[in-house]
């Protein structure tokens, strides 16, 4: 999904203000903090929870405008 998003942006294809970026970020995000449940690994999770956070605060924007 973060890969998804990437590449949507660099492809010119979404917009990096809208709540579509930062919710498939986000919901990579979050698949991944899934995945280091069972294979933990602290710097990932410390990453991945930036980056669930970072994706949040895009979502609260793109809902205020």
């Amino acid at each position: 999904m973060i890969l998804l998003s990437y590449g949507a942006l660099t492809l010119e294809k979404t917009d990096p203000k809208g709540w579509r970026y930062s919710a498939c970020n986000g919901i990579g995000a979050l698949l991944i903090l899934i995945s280091l449940y069972y294979s933990f690994n602290l710097a990932s999770f410390v990453i991945e929870i930036a980056w669930l956070a970072i994706s949040a605060f895009g979502l609260w924007k793109a809902w205020r405008r």
